[in-house]
């Protein structure tokens, strides 16, 4: 007996339906999984120096055998001494990037108009990451911080699968230091003893005694004159007398920092510049270190040596500052003035 080809293929249909069924049936299904061994934070102790953007990696928490997102959330803010931390519950205006800072910006204004004012915790957990921000507006006028025991803090971990409930978190935070390198104490905030060089001094001779000059024989300091937007390089001899920046004539004033509307004088150079110095951190440009953490400085000129031989002296610094103002960065050739002219 012929079986008709639409009889054949509504058979088939139903064999296939039904071979696909018992298939289902025995595959597990794909099921939302939770490690409570393993979903830990690899530090519990947070030690973020305030004044500065604090982001922790999304490595440090183990996301192993768990299915991810996962929702995080930080409960039970207390002091140590298991006292309410409003200061940690409440929310302040805080400044944050609403596009992204390429370091090509052209003016003060163009920098500005990329960020934008908030209302946020000055410190929170990011939601799906697992990743703790304090933010740069925190200080130690509003937060405690060492020497002081801090703060405990539980987190909540969860997904569809499961939670957990991590107690007895610390936040210990360093006070704030507007500058680095520097010679606070981490601790009293009091000035060290010491102080602050270049990293790199080479074929700097001395003007008077003739000898090359080290990275110890020129100090830095940092003065802060207001509360603008503003950067300024000076350059002092031994007596203290400024030195003639032009003089130092292969430096590239105008990219020597991500500053505008350069006024160079007889005695300075000053800049309009956004703060914080670099504006992000671990995020290199033209303007800073390899690691984008410190903006980086060359100052450099050449003369003829002994045996008309062309010497390039330089000097390199690489810096931060947290502080919003009027800011100098003064070096002081404190041995010897450096030699520009010939022989």
């Amino acid at each position: 007996m012929r079986i008709k080809f639409s009889t054949l293929t509504f058979l088939l249909l139903v064999c296939s339906s039904c071979f696909i069924a018992c298939v289902k049936k025995f595959v597990p299904e794909d099921r939302v999984q939770f490690s409570n061994a393993k979903a830990m934070f690899k530090q519990t102790v947070l030690e973020p120096t305030l004044g500065r953007s604090f982001v922790t990696l999304t490595s440090d928490f183990n996301f192993e055998g768990s299915t991810q997102p996962l929702t995080f959330k930080v409960l039970n803010l207390r002091t140590y001494d298991n006292k309410p931390a409003p200061e940690l519950e409440n929310v302040f205006e805080v400044k944050s990037w609403k596009e992204l800072y390429t370091g090509n910006e052209t003016s003060l204004q163009e920098i500005e108009n990329k960020r934008v004012t908030t209302s946020n915790r000055l410190f929170e957990i990011r939601s799906h990451s697992g990743q703790f921000v304090m933010r740069s507006e925190a200080n130690s006028n509003l937060i405690k911080c060492q020497p002081d025991s801090g703060y405990v803090f539980d987190v909540e971990v969860s997904n569809a699968g499961g939670s957990k409930f991590i107690s007895g978190m610390r936040l210990k935070p360093f006070r704030q230091l507007p500058y680095e390198p520097n010679r606070f104490d981490r601790l009293t905030g009091q000035v060290t003893s010491g102080s602050i060089n270049p990293g790199l001094v080479s074929n700097v001779f001395g003007e008077s005694r003739g000898g090359r000059l080290s990275e110890g024989d020129v100090n830095i300091i940092f003065l802060k004159t207001g509360n603008g937007n503003s950067l300024t390089f000076k350059f002092l001899d031994t007596i203290q007398k400024p030195i003639d920046p032009r003089k130092f004539d292969l430096t590239k004033w105008s990219t020597l920092v991500h500053g505008f509307d350069m006024q160079l004088s007889d005695t300075a150079v000053k800049y309009s510049v956004a703060y914080p110095i670099p504006l992000l951190t671990q995020y290199p440009t033209k303007y800073t270190n390899s690691a984008g953490t410190m903006a980086h400085t060359e100052i450099s000129w050449d003369r003829m040596g002994f045996g008309n031989q062309r010497l390039v002296a330089q000097i390199l610094f690489d810096f931060a500052i947290y502080e919003k103002g009027d800011w100098q960065i003064i070096f002081w050739f404190k041995r010897d003035n450096p030699r520009f002219t010939d022989g």
